[in-house]
């Protein structure tokens, strides 16, 4: 009975939303838009093809992902203003908290390209940029990593049986500021501030990986013993190629960087340790992402045989594969073996699909006004009985 009212509630015919409604309903989730197309941004840009029209969509792709972040940024921040007592309300939902881990990952998108796309436009002036955004970036990613866990120990109501992948969220947005720092490191003239980095890049990946490997665990266990999610989280399943993919871009990204990075310091030898680490522990990542990433596209196949709707969290679906596409370049660049390169290139395809339709369908359901419901706000509901509209 609770389901049908609850489902009523988030499906059924309603008025057009106007602006002051979209405030009062947005949720950190729509920065997962920004995560997925900063992601493609930077995938095209890393396609190794002769095609310099590439480099000007991911270009393109990139700045519109700034808008969409500054943009997500201000609603948030308005609603915060406007619906204080409402927008805290989040503190206490099991599902829609974790997308705080959201906002510090779609950032940490645009300080990638700053690197890829800033540099060559504007020059050191985007170092300077984005050196600032790492910092802020890495706040908000420890943050998120230790107060929303510690929200779900002491405020949150979970279970085994209702758990899913968006457990990674809040974890997984150290390990993607560590892989940024990576692309940093090479830029840094000073050698203290590089090997800093670098110390702090590792330590990140540390903060993130371990956990993210343990809640894994928990999540084939779940899948065991509870079988697959709802249909309405369906795309949740992809969550889980995101900490391998990236936790293997971090290795090796950050592996490339230690010999240099090492030996400037005066700590010889540590670097080709680090770097072979890199390659090894990459690849390692890289294999155990290609079970999830089977995984997840038998899943799907299922889920669109029963009618899979539409919703925000098929968003899922891009940032993961990105990473996972990412860090599968990265590697063929380290070892040289085309079949990984071949691979990279395909999951890249793969990824831009994705991408166009569901950014699509995300127009549409923005114009509709349908995407805008913030869960929080259903009273004598349970999460999982609107994860539709949560994710």
């Amino acid at each position: 009975m609770k389901r049908a009212a609850t489902i009523t509630a988030s499906s059924g015919a309603r008025p057009r939303a106007g602006l002051r409604e979209i405030v009062r309903q947005f949720t950190p989730n729509w920065f997962t838009v920004t995560m997925g197309t900063g992601i493609l941004a930077l995938a095209l840009n890393q396609v190794p093809l002769p095609l310099p029209g590439l480099h000007r969509i991911g270009e393109a792709l990139w700045m519109a992902d700034i808008v969409l972040f500054a943009l997500f940024s201000l609603l948030y921040a308005a609603r915060w203003v406007l619906f204080f007592d409402q927008a805290r309300r989040i503190f206490g939902h099991s599902t829609v908290s974790m997308f705080f881990g959201a906002i510090p990952m779609g950032l940490a998108t645009i300080i990638n390209g700053f690197v890829a796309f800033g540099m060559p436009r504007w020059g050191s002036a985007a170092l300077v940029i984005a050196q600032d955004l790492w910092w802020l970036d890495m706040v908000m990613a420890v943050a998120c990593g230790v107060l929303v866990p510690f929200l779900m120990f002491t405020r949150q109501n979970h279970s085994i049986e209702n758990m899913t992948a968006v457990w990674l969220l809040p974890v997984v947005a150290a390990e993607v500021t560590a892989a940024s720092a990576g692309l940093l490191i090479p830029h840094i003239a000073d050698p203290h501030a590089a090997l800093r980095l670098l110390v702090l890049g590792y330590a990140l990946w540390a903060f993130s990986v371990p956990l993210a490997l343990s809640i894994l665990v928990i999540l084939i266990l779940r899948l065991v013993l509870h079988k697959l999610p709802h249909r309405d989280m369906a795309a949740s399943g992809w969550l889980a190629l995101g900490p391998l993919g990236t936790g293997a871009l971090g290795l090796l990204l950050l592996g490339a960087d230690a010999p240099a990075t090492f030996n400037a310091a005066g700590i010889p030898g540590v670097g080709a340790v680090a770097e072979g680490i890199g390659v090894i522990g990459g690849a390692a990542l890289w294999g155990y992402g290609a079970w999830w990433l089977l995984l997840a596209i038998l899943t799907t196949a299922r889920y669109l045989r029963e009618g899979m709707p539409f919703n925000i969290g098929w968003w899922g679906f891009t940032f993961p594969l990105g990473v996972y596409a990412v860090a599968t370049l990265a590697l063929a660049r380290q070892t040289h073996l085309q079949f990984i390169e071949i691979t990279g290139v395909g999951l890249v395809v793969f990824l831009t699909l994705f991408w166009l339709t569901i950014f699509t369908r995300t127009l549409l359901g923005a114009w509709s006004r349908a995407l805008f419901v913030s869960p929080c706000l259903m009273t004598g509901a349970i999460p999982s009985d609107f994860e539709a509209d949560a994710v």
